[in-house]
Order: C-alpha cells, then sequence, then structure tokens
C-alpha cells in the first residue's frame, strides 16, 4: 500500500522537474525539487512505495530523463494515469520504472487515499474497488524486475 499524489492532465516534463535544476551534476540534488511548481511539499512528503496518479499525457515536453528519474530516485512505486507522452513512458520503463494506464482511476480517487498495484493481475484497489489498468507484456516486466534497460541488457551479457 503506498499514498496516492493526484496530478492533472498535461503535466509537462518542466513540471516534474524544472530545467533549472537539470544542471545539477547528481539525481538526488534533483530530487528534491520534483513537482516543485505543482506542489511544493511533493518531495518532502512523497515516500518510497507512494504512487503518482495522473489524468491524460503525463510526461508531455521535452525528452528529459531526468524527469522520471527523480520520482524514481524519490521511491515512487508507479505513475499511474489515462496516458502518458511517449518519450516519457519509453525513458520510465528505460530506468525500471513503473507506468501503467489506468483510465478510471483518476477520476475516482485522491491526494492522500491509500492504493495498491497488482501489475501481474493488471488491477489497482483504492478504497475496497478495483480498477482494471494495462498488463505490461512479459518482457517489459522483465525489464521493470531487473531494474531498468541498461540493468536488464547487462544481465543478458552475463548469461
Amino acid at each position: 500500500m503506498g499514498k496516492i499524489f493526484k496530478f492533472g492532465q498535461d503535466v509537462d516534463t518542466d513540471q516534474i522537474i524544472a530545467s533549472q535544476y537539470i544542471i545539477y551534476p547528481t539525481i538526488d540534488e534533483m530530487k528534491v525539487h520534483t513537482f516543485e511548481s505543482l506542489d511544493s511539499d511533493f518531495a518532502a512528503n512523497v515516500q518510497p512505495g507512494d504512487y503518482v496518479v495522473a489524468s491524460e499525457n503525463f510526461g508531455c515536453g521535452s525528452s528529459r530523463e531526468q524527469a522520471p528519474s527523480v520520482l524514481k530516485a524519490l521511491g515512487v512505486k508507479a505513475v499511474v494515469a489515462k496516458s502518458f507522452a511517449r518519450i516519457f513512458y519509453r525513458n520510465a520503463i528505460n530506468i525500471g520504472l513503473p507506468v501503467i494506464v489506468c483510465k478510471e482511476l483518476h477520476d475516482n480517487v485522491q491526494t492522500g487515499e491509500e492504493m495498491e498495484l497488482f501489475m501481474q493481475e493488471g488491477v489497482v484497489r483504492v478504497n475496497d474497488k478495483e480498477y482494471e489498468c494495462t498488463r505490461l507484456p512479459e518482457y517489459m516486466q522483465g525489464i521493470l524486475d531487473q531494474g531498468g534497460l541498461i540493468a536488464s541488457l547487462n544481465k543478458e551479457e552475463e548469461k
């Protein structure tokens, strides 16, 4: 179980991590500024295992890999949205951050509610109600399980 942090539609990568912070040398230095323009307390309040829930087109804008990286570094377990910008989706999988499409969730939950995600089954549970979401293909789940694309490729080379 993790707490929900709810955001709206068209959250762009500059709102996730503003461009003035991507010059910082490490993700750990950047992560304290995550969602600063939308929720100045987000980085201080999010805990490992919490979830970001959003409406449509989450992660639009520039293709900066730092956007999913700061979420993962803060311990966000997954981002669940109605839809994602393609490059954000791809970057998230590449670094090992689960991104799940769930059309009905956003309109039926609030920030602070407890949520549980069952990725293998394609189900999210909030307030004793279940919502269907996309199940990732087995190969994508394998990438996530190994910590991202580079980690997955490195493990393939070891075999």
